[in-house]
This record gives structure tokens, C-alpha cells and sequence, in this order.
């Protein structure tokens, strides 16, 4: 009998994650009354006075997940004798204003709840409300995080897509981790939010080719206006334009939208809609911003409880850019 149970329990493990089942959305009701408050408060500061905050911190939260999980391993500040993943080429690009928000939610929540509250949890569920704020889906967050032990610049290269890959490689990335087509286009739609700097798009709309000067899928327009507003991304660097530039601080749809227009302003943008393995999202979710926003919402919850760590696994840091 004893046996049979074993296997019973043993089987039962195979389809239940143990780091899921730690994860409960009323995690904090005793421990931290003032937990969603607090960020909310914070949020709201932030991003009144600094508004691509939730673009920002959306993007941070992406490039902390699909390295090791969602641990906060990103906020992590490199030391002499370690090279962190925000070191990394592709992350040197992330936005400060990212980073503040966390750090300012961590610094009034260890005033009120020191020891308890982790940086992975306060970066989930900053990035669920800051959505929310301009005009995303609202989605759970489950919590009970636990912040990582680990976090090197080496591990970073490839587990991340950049705009330049071809669609198959970055689909490939998001199957590596457990994520479908549909999933992957959803969470494409992050777009409607933010910037990209110049240098990321520059091949498509300068000397493309020898006979064009910039990649016939822009739409000729906005290529023209592209080349005039990076026209010194040379000179400087911290040139950008808004990825989407019908409602750039908006979350909604109209992302979607642009690109069967040619108004995608990165290569990634413009192989959604031309690859046939996701150009029926593109269009499903440019057609139903209800269907858009219930996907991105489930990909999200799904994207947040990715590799996990809880219980007696990592550590809550007293600071989110330190272990402690």
C-alpha cells in the first residue's frame, strides 16, 4: 500500500508543478498587508512623472523570465568578481526608469515589511498594475517568489530574441520555454507600449539595398519619416522611436493593426505578419481587441510562474540589486 502511494504521489508531481503550488494570490494578506498598495502607490508616481515606465518595466520583466525564470536575477548589479545579466549586450539597452520603480517599491515595503517581501514579486506584480494602468487586461499574479541566487551575463546570450532574427529562430526561442505560436504573438503585442532605439532598425531604412534604400515592407511613408527622425542615430545613440506610433502610450491592439500597413518599426515586427505561422494572430488579434487582451492576459499569468523559486529555494534580498 505504501508503495502504491508513493507511485500515486509520485505521478502527481509529474503534472503539478511544487513551485506553483507554494504560489497563492493572497500571499502577503497577513505578512504584508501594505504589499499592493504600496506598489500601487509607487507605480502611479512613476509613471505619471516618467510615462514609458510600464513599457519599461514590461520589458524588464520579459528579459528576467526567460533567462532562469522569474527570480529577479536582472536587477542584479555586476560586481568585480561577477558579470551580471543586465550586463549582458542585449540588456545594456534596458531602461533605468525600470530598475527605479522597483527599487523605490523594495526601499518603502522594507520600511513596513522588512525581510519579507521579494523583488521577483514586487517585479510581477509592477508589471501586471503598470499594464493595467495604460490600458492593458488586468491578470493574477500569484505570489511567493523567491529571488535568485544566481545571475551572469553569459547565460543571457541566445535565451532572448532580438528584433533582428528571422521569426523562425524567435519562435523557436518562446517553444524552448514552453510557449505555443499564439502565446508568442500575444506577448509580441508588448509593442504597443514603448520605444526602440535607432540602431535597432537602421539596417531596414538606410542603403537596404541596391535598389532600395530601405526594406519594401515599411510602408514608403514611414520609412521616409524614419530615416528623417534617426537620420543622427550615428552621432547619438539614445535616438528611438515609439514601436507603435498610432497610441505609443496606450496598451491596446493598434499594434496589430499597423502592421499589415507596413507600420511595424522593427524586422521582428514585420516577419509577425509576413510569416505564415503567425500572421493569423496578427490578424485575429488586430481584428478583436477583447481576443488580443484575454491572450496576452493568460500568456502573461503563464509567463509569471515560469522556473519559479519558492519555499527554502533562494532568498528574500534585503536590497534587489545585491544577494544578500
Amino acid at each position: 500500500m505504501a508503495f502504491l502511494q508513493i507511485l500515486f504521489l509520485t505521478s502527481l508531481s509529474l503534472f503539478f508543478s511544487p513551485s506553483h503550488s507554494q504560489l497563492s494570490l493572497d500571499y502577503y494578506k497577513q505578512k504584508c498587508p501594505a504589499f499592493e498598495q504600496t506598489i500601487r502607490d509607487t507605480i502611479t508616481n512613476k509613471q505619471i512623472t516618467s510615462p514609458t515606465a510600464a513599457a519599461a518595466t514590461l520589458r524588464l520583466f520579459f528579459h528576467d523570465c526567460l533567462i532562469n525564470g522569474c527570480d529577479a536575477s536582472i536587477l542584479i548589479s555586476s560586481t568585480p568578481f561577477n558579470s551580471a545579466e543586465r550586463d549582458a549586450d542585449i540588456n545594456l539597452s534596458l531602461p533605468g526608469d525600470a530598475f527605479d520603480v522597483i527599487v523605490r517599491a523594495k526601499t518603502a515595503l522594507e520600511l513596513t515589511c522588512p525581510n519579507t517581501v521579494s523583488c521577483a514579486d514586487i517585479l510581477a506584480v509592477a508589471t501586471r498594475d503598470l499594464v493595467t494602468m495604460v490600458g492593458g487586461p488586468y491578470y493574477n499574479v500569484l505570489l511567493g517568489r523567491r529571488d535568485g541566487l544566481v545571475s551572469k551575463s553569459n547565460y543571457v546570450e541566445g535565451k532572448l530574441p532580438r528584433p533582428t532574427m528571422p521569426m523562425s529562430q524567435i519562435i523557436n526561442i518562446f517553444k524552448s520555454n514552453g510557449f505555443s505560436i499564439q502565446e508568442m504573438v500575444a506577448l509580441s503585442g508588448a509593442h504597443t507600449i514603448g520605444f526602440s532605439h535607432c540602431k535597432e532598425f537602421s539596417s531596414g531604412i538606410y542603403n537596404f539595398s541596391n535598389v532600395s534604400q530601405y526594406d519594401r515592407e515599411y510602408n514608403p511613408r514611414f520609412a521616409q519619416g524614419l530615416q528623417q527622425a534617426c537620420k543622427d542615430f550615428t552621432k547619438n545613440p539614445t535616438l528611438s522611436v515609439f514601436n507603435d506610433i498610432m497610441t505609443p502610450n496606450k496598451f491596446d491592439n493598434m499594434y496589430f493593426q499597423n502592421l499589415p500597413k507596413g507600420l511595424g518599426l522593427l524586422r521582428s515586427d514585420h516577419g509577425l505578419y509576413s510569416d505564415p505561422n503567425t500572421k493569423q494572430f496578427v490578424e485575429m488579434y488586430a481584428a478583436d481587441q477583447n481576443k488580443f487582451f484575454q491572450a496576452f492576459a493568460k500568456a502573461m499569468e503563464k509567463l509569471s510562474v515560469y522556473k519559479v523559486q519558492t519555499g527554502r529555494q533562494g532568498e528574500i534580498r534585503h536590497r534587489c540589486d545585491a544577494f544578500n
